[in-house]
């Protein structure tokens, strides 16, 4: 028993641990970054605006956290494995991955053209891969490691014009499972969080519709729109010792939207 209350106290304690987000710069990077920060963690933001990665380093840094600014290219292979060299010249380890790079493009189906499929499923799902692939090499060698991609709800409910976008984020759910298969050898954990509805660049021209700002919220039984620190708890929680036997899950974080 006394074990466990240890184990229990020092949960969301990341101190050593180091961590590394891409899209590090956006709303839900930043969020992650400065919630593993105030628990310890020392945090690589990762992000292809290297001013907004610098913007979020240096809030965390503010607030006496310890971070480091990367600019990485997710579509670009080369890049990719630039960013987790830099990382390791850093911080020596890779302990945790949080894979939070993403755009979108709405459109009706009939109307997305080719470059709008290789935009958002270059840099949401090959980059998520490929991200998650050269990181898992180190934590391959290390023999621990947790990694956490940002899916969608969208995953999961059909929402009108994001076709391409909820395609990407199925794939990553999809190659959620596989990994967490593969690695659980390795002591790596592998899950992905599917947030509903958040107010973020993403989103804002869409929200800023009250229409469509009142039917998304009344299908939403929690009564309202899910925020970037709720997808931080659940990255917190994944990435904690709580989750060590949880892998090749999708916690959505919905407010409820997807019972139906």
């Amino acid at each position: 028993m006394k074990d466990n209350k240890v184990i229990y106290k020092k949960a969301f304690d990341f101190s050593r641990k180091t961590i590394l987000i891409t899209g590090g710069g956006g709303g839900i990077g930043k969020e992650l970054a400065n919630a593993f920060a105030e628990c310890g963690g020392e945090v690589v933001i990762a992000d292809i605006f290297k001013e907004k990665a610098q913007a979020v380093a240096n809030e965390v840094n503010e607030n006496g956290g310890i971070s480091f600014p990367i600019q990485v290219d997710v579509t670009a292979i080369e890049s990719i494995k630039n960013m987790v060299k830099k990382t390791m010249e850093y911080c020596g380890k890779i302990d945790i991955l949080l894979n939070s790079a993403g755009v979108n493009v709405r459109k009706p189906a009939e109307n997305f053209t080719e470059n709008d499929w290789d935009k958002i499923i270059n840099v949401n799902l090959k980059g998520a891969f490929f991200v998650s692939q050269e990181v898992g090499k180190q934590m391959i060698k290390q023999n621990h490691g947790k990694i956490t991609n940002i899916s969608s709800d969208d995953a999961e409910i059909g929402h009108s014009t994001n076709s391409i976008y909820s395609a990407s984020k199925a794939g990553i759910v999809a190659f959620t499972k596989v990994l967490a298969k593969e690695w659980a050898k390795y002591n790596i954990n592998v899950n992905s969080i599917g947030p509903g509805y958040i107010l973020t660049e993403l989103t804002k021209d869409l929200l800023k519709n009250k229409q469509k700002f009142n039917d998304i919220l009344s299908e939403i039984p929690a009564g309202r729109l899910c925020t970037t620190q709720d997808v931080a708890k659940a990255a917190l929680f994944l990435a904690s010792e709580f989750a060590s036997y949880i892998t090749g899950q999708t916690i959505f974080v919905e407010g409820g939207r997807l019972i139906g």
